[in-house]
């Protein structure tokens, strides 16, 4: 693949790979998270505030996390557009780590690597989107914090 090639590729997927680190819901039921042992070890409902970041592009929305969402929001990382699935998901002590690859309607694969740390009321992953089989990955990230524990009226659900 040429250089120029690998940045209208890059230029293009930007979105993409933006979209792939949103959140959303699991995309398998063994992607779904362990029950929690304590309220230490899990994200905690509310009004949250996330930031998801790549290639450059950054985009930060507020949503409302109900507790029945928790799961969703924290453990999914996939989006409307594109289904993820993570064969590598490790959660527990306030590490996460996640490894897989989402896929569009049109059959685009991108392959996800992230891995950091949560609080009840915060999380960061940092990692990288591989948009062609055979090349880097590019940064990615999302960080995201609980701005309240109550929602305001005008808030966006998850």
């Amino acid at each position: 693949m040429t250089p120029s090639t690998l940045v209208r590729l890059a230029a293009t997927a930007a979105p993409v790979v933006a979209g792939a680190l949103f959140l959303a819901a699991p995309a398998t039921p063994q992607a779904a998270m362990a029950p929690q042992s304590s309220e230490e070890d899990t994200v905690l409902p509310g009004y949250w505030e996330y930031t998801t970041s790549a290639i450059g592009i950054r985009d930060t929305e507020t949503k409302c996390v109900r507790p029945s969402e928790i799961n969703r929001f924290f453990g999914g990382l996939s989006t409307r557009r594109w289904q993820c699935t993570y064969p590598v998901r490790q959660v527990g002590a306030g590490n996460a780590r996640f490894e897989g690859v989402c896929e569009d309607r049109k059959g685009r694969r991108v392959n996800i690597r992230l891995n950091g740390t949560y609080l009840p009321e915060s999380f960061s992953f940092r990692g990288g989107a591989q948009l062609a089989r055979g090349t880097p990955y590019l940064p990615a990230s999302i960080t995201a914090r609980r701005l309240a524990a109550q929602c305001p009226a005008n808030a966006e659900y998850f």
